[in-house]
């Protein structure tokens, strides 16, 4: 199944983060993505034509984020999102990190 086509499951800690290979492993499904935070994090930035296109993609994705229970981190003003995903429980890399990121790039 396609990380889109997956739904997030809960996260409350307990288990451990993605080793950084299989992150790796990962990236090759969400293109325009980064690893970043020393392999904890992953993050992108989206650009736009306008301030208002900007914020409709924000909006959206806040939507998204709730439906799913996975929040990012959102740095947005005229033109731009960065957009930052981690697994706050498990101070790392889950696959609801990668879920929410092939999601995220079918918004955009």
């Amino acid at each position: 199944m396609e990380l889109e086509q997956k739904k997030c499951i809960p996260c409350e800690g307990g288990l451990n983060p993605l080793p950084l290979n299989q992150a790796e492993a990962l990236m090759e499904k969400i293109p325009g993505w980064s690893i970043a935070g020393d392999g904890t994090k992953i993050q992108r930035k989206f650009s736009f034509d306008d301030f208002v296109t900007s914020l409709d993609f924000v909006n959206k994705l806040g939507a998204l984020a709730e439906a799913e229970g996975h929040h990012p981190d959102i740095g947005f003003g005229w033109g731009y999102a960065d957009i930052t995903f981690f697994t706050h429980a498990i101070g790392g890399l889950h696959e609801n990190d990668f879920i929410m990121a092939a999601k995220t790039n079918e918004l955009a």
